[in-house]
């Protein structure tokens, strides 16, 4: 029946709708996952990103890591065009499938409403047209009785007359009754016959051809968003290629040549490849080498001077038991001295001597050690030394050598800055003075003032540091000195060592400076270091190290040394040219590096 069929198509209809929102339903999930999957790779790329003003900003001037941040940069560009992918199948599917499939609901209820309200009226009509006829028939048949009765009337002789004229009379009423039942049922059928006609022929077609246009916009346009849902991933192919076209590029330009060279020129020191070593002939006993008397001396020396901490003597200081404070306080505050010229010691007949400075007496050190809180906050912040000097002197000659230049680019810079505010200001003063309304030229003197007495600072620096790099690069060609070893610059010197009381007083011309018993009756108030120094263990030994040439430890914190003695080497140089060694248990010290070969142990911590 059309019931039914219209049924039929009321579930066809709906399931079309439903595969619509499922493919809606399917494109978000789409455009959830590009975002996610964007998210992600910006999220990476963030991630190993180098942090601003940190070491791995400064790992990125080599080409390989440069190639790596430009893979970075591209890998965001690359996110970026998954975010499009989603935006655009979001605005032109998504949002424009929701919107049809609302449409597309209203179309439908309408459709199938007019389809109800046709069937509703056809069959009103048959309902109508069912109740005339029964009226005709009714009637039909109470006029057949009417009429059988008046001819019974009729017949009948005992019927008056009367009577017989009121049932003719009743037969023409029930026979008129009839005549206008059917002519009202003939209206009705006729009507019914015309209302049928323009339903199936006209109404019903015209429903179910806008129901079908209907369903085939539907199928259109889902074939459509699945065209656009290819294009819009077709559309961002090209940039996509482009950014592994440059990650592509960026790996090409990775060239091995020049970030060696760029290590090489990062830490070069300068220092001129090590001489022969000459050798020493241990069989004739006449040619010692000089190694052997300067040992015997220096020991024999130092052994008729008593020791600050030895068990003779009386303990003067409160937390003197390993000699630890007056290694802290004695420790060499000068470049090491370089190591002679030639590879032979008899060409510096009295050896190489390390740099005097002026000597105090340790209770001035001591007072001045204890009254620098603002330098140094406790004792073992003592351990790891001072800030490194202005001049760069702690660094290899290449090193110090580009430290400087920088410090001079630095400082000029900064006298541009100073320059510019003053042609700024100077200018502002010349439209106060042609305009005094503006303001007043007097206000901008001091400042003035300020920047010129700034910029003649900044270029008294510059020619402090300029005159600091002359002299290194005025020694770098000409360098022909032993190198020695460098195990990174650190902000300190490590300074500790053994020193004799005759040591501690001597001045730089070997007299005493104040008296033993002085020294003894010396008080120092007693204080919560004791423990911490006595409970300390002596460094453990990393090594050894074979004296390249004699060294005269005559400074505070350093020890003798003869050619060719092997020593224990117990704290490696931290970059201000000096190495921490032992000879035995009570005497140890520092020497410049570059006068001692050393042997570490591969297994020392």
């Amino acid at each position: 029946s059309l019931q039914d069929q219209f049924d039929n198509l009321e579930k066809h209809t709906q399931w079309g709708i439903d595969v619509l929102e499922k493919y809606i339903k399917f494109v978000k999930e789409r455009t959830e996952i590009e975002l996610s999957y964007a998210k992600q790779l910006r999220n990476l790329s963030k991630k190993y990103q180098p942090k601003k003003n940190s070491k791995e900003e400064e790992e990125y001037r080599y080409t390989s890591t440069r190639a790596f941040l430009a893979t970075l940069n591209e890998m965001n560009d690359y996110a970026g065009q998954h975010e499009v992918i989603s935006e655009n199948m979001t605005s032109l599917i998504t949002a424009e499938l929701t919107r049809f499939v609302q449409e597309l609901k209203q179309e439908r209820k309408s459709h199938f409403h007019d389809g109800r309200k046709a069937q509703q009226h056809i069959e009103t009509c048959w309902k109508q047209l069912e109740a005339s006829k029964r009226r005709f028939e009714r009637d039909c048949k109470e006029a057949d009785r009417a009429q059988q009765y008046f001819e019974k009337m009729d017949a009948d002789i005992n019927v008056t007359k009367a009577d017989v004229e009121k049932a003719r009379q009743q037969a023409q009423l029930r026979h008129q009754m009839a005549e206008d039942s059917k002519a009202e049922y003939s209206s009705t059928l006729q009507k019914f016959n015309s209302e049928q006609h323009e339903h199936y022929y006209t109404h019903i077609p015209n429903i179910f051809q806008k129901i079908q246009e209907m369903e085939e916009r539907r199928i259109v346009r889902i074939g459509e968003s699945m065209k656009t849902f290819a294009e819009v991933d077709r559309q961002v192919i090209p940039i996509i290629g482009k950014c592994l076209d440059e990650i592509t590029k960026a790996a090409e330009s990775v060239d091995h040549k020049n970030d060696s060279q760029m290590v090489i020129e990062a830490f070069k020191s300068g220092f001129e490849p090590p001489g022969d070593i000459d050798f020493e002939d241990f069989t004739q006993p006449m040619k010692r080498t000089v190694s052997e008397s300067s040992l015997s001396n220096s020991r024999g020396d130092g052994k008729s001077e008593p020791k600050f901490g030895s068990k003779s003597k009386g303990k003067l200081w409160p937390f003197i038991k390993k000699n630890k404070l007056m290694s802290l306080l004695t420790s060499p505050h000068q470049p090491p001295p370089p190591p002679p010229a030639s590879a032979s010691p008899s060409a510096v007949p009295n050896g190489p001597q390390s740099p005097k400075q002026q000597k105090e007496p340790l209770s001035h050190r001591f007072n001045e050690f204890m009254t620098s809180k603002p330098k140094i906050h406790c004792f073992r912040s003592l351990k790891r030394g001072g800030a490194g000097p202005e001049d760069f002197s702690n660094l290899p000659p290449e090193q110090r050598r580009k430290k400087l230049q920088q410090k001079v680019d630095e400082l000029n810079r900064d006298i541009q800055k100073e320059m510019d505010s003053r042609d700024a200001l100077t200018k502002m003063k010349d439209v106060y003075i042609k305009n005094p309304q503006m303001g007043d030229a007097a206000s901008v003197d001091h400042r003035l003032a300020e920047l010129g007495q700034n910029i003649e600072k900044l270029r008294l620096e510059v020619q402090k540091f300029e005159g600091w790099l002359a002299e290194v690069e005025g020694r770098l060609p000409a360098r022909t000195e032993q190198p020695r070893r460098q195990s990174g610059v650190y902000e300190a010197q490590n300074a500790s060592g053994v020193n004799s009381c005759a040591q501690d007083r001597e001045s730089p011309d070997g007299s005493y400076t104040e008296e033993q018993s002085q020294e003894t009756e010396m008080k120092v108030p007693a204080t919560d270091f004791d423990d911490e120094f006595d409970d300390e263990e002596p460094l453990p030994t990393i090594g050894t190290c074979k004296a390249l040439y004699t060294f005269e430890g005559q400074n505070e914190g350093t020890i003798s040394v003869a050619e060719g003695e092997m020593l224990y080497v117990i704290e490696e140089d931290k970059g201000d040219g000096w190495t921490r060694i032992r000879r035995n248990e009570d005497e140890e010290g520092y020497v410049p590096t570059s006068y001692v070969e050393v042997y570490l142990d591969k297994n020392a911590k």
